[in-house]
């Protein structure tokens, strides 16, 4: 049973094609992390909500005009990838593209769920083509389940929201990490993403050129599919040091989130993510940094903040920055 459904953006066709099926215009709007092969038999794998992957690969690209890849989920037995086909046809119309859907090779209740799924996201594409980003997907906000895992993927949502907007004139501002600016920062965050994921196996080709969000994005996701493929048991190397893997996977949490506040605050943005989420982390944070050992892992004493404040800023807190006046 398909579905089939068009849309109508405000953009021509060729910006149209891009916001369907590149990395850096999907995660405007539907995806958290993206791989993308964009060639007939390349491979994709979209996470599309922290926990849920979809992954497929292209049959037919026509630019400006069509694409066809088939679609599954990771993990699903009744839905895996490659076992049905979506196909995007882009025409123009006045005031900018029409974009249908139609999803393929669904049973009558997977078409049911699906389409509640593509709404969703089809509105969200409307949205991103007429402010240029969706904006946070409530879908997204809190992960279900929400392990380390989910948590890392969510929290790199947050960080990437704030990297959007920063310019090459805010690259030089100081963060509330004394010792960095926004691009040291920047390359401080490279480092743990690529040893973080490199102890799950993933590999990695960093361009410092990038914008800070593409750049940090692009190495998040083979680090977060590395550990996706790897799983949360035993623990892992790394330098010199065996540690739980779901220690190190909460690590990406604690840094994706306390890293995006420096940079919000640094740049006068803000962090948009759930209490639930926020909670999870600040838990993750308690159990990681410890009080003995916070002066090794360069965190300050943590700093007092209301019992009444909401959990981002607490951690901030509980990491030494002042998110508040001092109480």
């Amino acid at each position: 049973m398909p579905f089939d459904k068009t849309v109508v953006v405000p953009l021509d066709p060729d910006a149209t094609f891009d916001l369907v099926t590149r990395p850096e215009r999907l995660r405007r709007w539907q995806t958290v992390a993206a791989r993308v092969d964009l060639q007939a038999g390349g491979e994709y794998r979209w996470t599309v909500v922290p926990g849920h992957s979809a992954a497929g690969t292209f049959r037919e690209i026509v630019p400006g005009k069509r694409v066809v890849y088939t679609w599954g989920w990771e993990g699903d037995d009744e839905l895996p990838p490659g076992s049905s086909t979506v196909t995007v046809t882009l025409t123009p119309t006045a005031g900018g593209t029409e974009v249908r859907l139609v999803h393929d090779g669904l049973t009558e209740e997977q078409a049911v769920r699906h389409a509640e799924g593509w709404n969703h996201y089809l509105d969200r594409l409307v949205v991103a083509a007429q402010r240029s980003d969706a904006g946070p997907d409530d879908w997204a906000a809190v992960p279900d389940p929400l392990d380390e895992l989910s948590s890392a993927e969510a929290t790199l949502a947050a960080v990437q929201r704030v990297l959007r907007d920063v310019t090459a004139d805010d690259m030089s501002k100081q963060t509330a990490c004394t010792e960095f600016t926004v691009s040291q920062l920047a390359d401080h965050l490279v480092g743990s993403i690529t040893a973080l994921g490199g102890a799950a196996g993933a590999t990695f080709d960093d361009d410092p050129g990038k914008p800070v969000e593409a750049r940090i994005a692009d190495l998040a996701q083979p680090a977060l599919e590395a550990w996706r493929s790897r799983g949360l048991d035993g623990t892992v190397t790394i330098g010199p040091n065996d540690i739980p893997a779901t220690v190190a996977t909460g690590i990406l949490s604690i840094e994706f989130l306390v890293h995006a506040w420096d940079f919000a605050a640094a740049i006068g943005g803000e962090v948009a993510v759930s209490e639930p989420l926020a909670e999870y982390v600040l838990s993750l944070t308690h159990k990681i940094i410890t009080p003995e050992g916070r002066k090794a892992v360069g965190f300050d004493d943590p700093v007092p903040a209301p019992h009444t404040s909401d959990a981002v800023t607490r951690l901030i807190a509980y990491t030494g920055r002042h998110p508040v006046p001092a109480v």
